[in-house]
């Protein structure tokens, strides 16, 4: 367990502990469902569901541009954030409006749609084929860096949208004896890989892991595009999301909620809050104790301090009336993100930086077990707007 956490979080890794052969917990972790944001657990031949989440294979895309902060005046930042909003699809459920939209990627002639029930196949790929590309709400992003040499980076954060959360959501249901899409709670589905559902959910997840990927990828070429600008440098990875591993001579199913692997070399894009710097990782090279008792993991983000409820106040989504009011301002957010010169269009109180954790501090409580190669200080910080409800956020 990396970084200090509060009793509730604690008690939820502690539950997690009971089924599974093995846990960690990184220094951003708090509380989820069922599994704590931050958390790691290895089975046996198992997957986790809900450990896995909704938000099937969110995570973060980074790409390295030939460009550099001294090929951009002050001005121009403006216009290169009216055009990734414009040219984006930010929100709830919305499609992707642009003319190049990837609706015909490989992946939509996977044998593995052939494990969704035929009568919701068909409503789901359309749904899948729409919302591809699209980026969703809650603490999902798309933002420009220049790095410490002054090179310019394209960063997104996103996962596999209502696709995702459909096959989440029906699996939580099956393995509740319920039929999929109807509405369960929020309980622990552990699904054996050998049985014909696990066999299922795993193809299943991986399908949603390829859709996050090219997802993000299309968004992050987007926005290098409108950058004028040529890539480099990918850097990927998922954080919600189950894989196969050996570990001390087992292979176990290691199931990852709100954590990046990190095995040694192994590079990742990690994000900050609205306005605070983030970094590019990599696995410590010298292969610890302390990585090997992490399952080779790290944080996937600063981590919240305070729920959205909190942050925000209660609001009416409707109507977008505040019914009391949260702990954070929107003189507080702007005060922070002026400071900082960030150019931000949409965001919300729910996700100002005063509501996370400050990335430097998670990161020095990994210890040496990851390894900074790059830090990016935002310029342009996009999301969906203030009263923007997103039922597939992480």
């Amino acid at each position: 367990m990396f970084g200090r956490h509060d009793p509730a979080t604690l008690e939820q890794l502690r539950d997690v502990a009971s089924r599974a052969e093995r846990v960690a917990l990184m220094a951003d972790g708090h509380v989820g469902y069922v599994m704590p944001i931050g958390g790691v657990a290895a089975y046996d031949n198992k997957a986790s569901v809900v450990g896995v989440g909704f938000d099937i294979a969110c995570g973060n895309a980074a790409i390295r541009t030939d460009k550099s902060i001294t090929d951009f005046d002050p001005a121009s930042w403006s216009a290169i954030a009216d055009e990734i909003q414009n040219s984006v699809s930010f929100g709830i459920g919305r499609s992707n409006r642009a003319d190049d939209a990837p609706t015909d990627h490989p992946l939509f002639e996977d044998p593995a749609w052939a494990a969704v029930p035929t009568k919701e196949r068909n409503a789901l790929k359309k749904k899948a084929r729409a919302q591809l590309g699209t980026v969703g709400s809650g603490n999902h992003y798309v933002d420009v860096f220049a790095d410490e040499t002054g090179a310019i980076w394209a960063g997104v954060h996103f996962g596999s949208r209502g696709f995702g959360h459909s096959v989440a959501s029906g699996f939580l249901a099956l393995g509740q004896g319920r039929q999929w899409g109807e509405r369960v709670p929020e309980r622990e589905v552990l699904v054996d890989l050998d049985a014909p559902m696990g066999h299922d959910y795993w193809h299943l997840m991986g399908l949603a892991g390829q859709y996050a990927y090219a997802g993000r990828e299309w968004v992050a070429r987007k926005v290098v595009s409108i950058l004028g600008a040529r890539e480099l440098e990918l850097v990927h990875n998922h954080h919600n999301f189950a894989w196969k591993e050996t570990h001390e001579g087992r292979t176990l199913v290691v199931v990852r909620k709100g954590a990046t692997p990190a095995f040694p070399g192994q590079l990742s894009f990690v994000g900050g809050s609205m306005g605070d710097d983030s970094v590019i990782l990599r696995g410590a090279a010298n292969d610890s104790d302390e990585q090997r008792a992490a399952l080779y993991s790290t944080v996937h983000g600063a981590g919240r301090v305070m729920s959205r409820t909190a942050a925000r106040g209660k609001i009416n989504r409707r109507t977008g009336e505040v019914k009391s009011p949260g702990a954070i301002s929107w003189e507080m957010l702007r005060e922070w993100i002026g400071e900082k010169r960030v150019i931000l269009r949409g965001g919300g109180l729910d996700e100002a930086p005063q509501a996370y954790r400050r990335l430097p501090e998670v990161l020095e409580a990994q210890g040496a077990t990851i390894e900074i190669v790059h830090r990016l200080t935002p310029i342009v910080v996009v999301m969906a707007g203030e009263n923007e409800f997103d039922p597939y956020k992480d």
